[in-house]
C-alpha cells in the first residue's frame, strides 16, 4: 500500500492538525513512541523515507490523545478503517501507546 503525493500530503496535514488538537508537544510524543525527533518530523511530514507501520502507529496515538483531552480528532480521509485493514494485508501494524495525561 502505497500513497500518492496528494495522499501524502493530506494525511500529512491530517496528522499535524490532530497533533494540534492533541495538545502534546513533538518531544512528549517522540518519547511515548519511542521515535527520535528526525523520525517523528518525517512521518509527521509523511515523507518518502517514512516507515507506512510508523504513520499507522502516529495516527493511532494521536486520535486516542485528542479523545482522551475529551476533543474530536480530525478526521482521516487517507488512513480510514477500510486502509487499514488493506495495510494490515501488507504491513504488522503496531499498537499505539497512550500519553500519560495525569502525568504531564
Amino acid at each position: 500500500m502505497t500513497l500518492n503525493d496528494t495522499e501524502r500530503h493530506r494525511t500529512s496535514d491530517e496528522l499535524k492538525s490532530n497533533l494540534d488538537l492533541s495538545g502534546l508537544t513533538m518531544a512528549e510524543v517522540a518519547a511515548d513512541l519511542h521515535f527520535t525527533p528526525q523520525r517523528l518530523r518525517s512521518t509527521l511530514d509523511t515523507d518518502l523515507a517514512c516507515d507506512p507501520v510508523d504513520v499507522w502507529q502516529l495516527r493511532d496515538y494521536l486520535d486516542q490523545a485528542v479523545r482522551d483531552t475529551g476533543g474530536r480528532p480530525a478526521p482521516y480521509t487517507v488512513l480510514t478503517r477500510g486502509s487499514r485493514l488493506k495495510a494490515r494485508m501488507w504491513f504488522s501494524l503496531r499498537k499505539a501507546p497512550r500519553h500519560d495525561f495525569a502525568a504531564s
